[in-house]
């Protein structure tokens, strides 16, 4: 039996992703290819709360609105991200970077809380700015050495194992007990977003 259309375009979409990170950090200075690059990237978005946070809220918030944004935010946050991470790993900076991830914690949290529903389009739109921003950090840190390829390749995967841990959650939103429960944990991400906030603010 074939598999849906929106499943087979959300695994293009995934795929094409990793092609976008794969060939710029392929050209880039960092070509170790040990399989250090890999764990380092599939490490390094969970090891920041503030990563960890905005992207299970993309799942919340997908399983919230329900089909195609389900799958749609979850495959747009990746493949958006691939180019911040490009520009993070060729050095093109972006400003604000860590003002961008806390926001996008707030805002992500924010309409989990509030079970907006702005349409696809302008769902897609919100989550794939702040795509860039996360995208950014995790091409910058790349560790010198380390395979730029592997890395992309992890951290991407690790993304997306956070969106479906998000939408694993959200599936409670069909009872009415864990809508109420879904919107407290938006309230509780936009919470720790205004928290990071203030600490990119301060500089801490």
């Amino acid at each position: 039996m074939s598999a849906p259309r929106s499943g087979r375009a959300g695994l293009r979409g995934l795929a094409l992703a990793v092609a976008a990170l794969a060939v710029p950090a392929g050209l880039s200075a960092h070509e170790g290819g040990s399989v250090a690059g890999l764990l380092s990237g599939l490490l390094h978005p969970v090891t920041g709360l503030d990563h960890v946070i905005a992207m299970i809220a993309v799942g919340l918030w997908g399983a919230q609105l329900g089909k195609p944004a389900v799958w749609v935010l979850p495959v747009v946050f990746p493949m958006v991200m691939a180019f911040g991470g490009m520009l993070g790993l060729i050095g093109l900076p972006i400003p604000g970077v860590e003002i961008g991830i806390a926001a996008s914690a707030i805002l992500l949290g924010g309409v989990v809380a509030g079970e907006v529903n702005p349409g696809l389009r302008l769902a897609g739109l919100l989550v794939a700015v702040f795509a860039i921003f996360h995208g950014h950090a995790h091409g910058t840190e790349l560790p010198d050495g380390q395979s730029g390829i592997l890395y992309s390749i992890g951290f991407v995967a690790s993304t997306g194992l956070l969106h479906a841990s998000g939408i694993a959650i959200g599936l409670i939103h069909r009872w009415d007990w864990g809508r109420r429960v879904l919107r407290v944990l938006g309230g509780v991400v936009a919470a720790g977003g205004a928290w990071f906030l203030l600490q990119a603010l301060s500089g801490g």
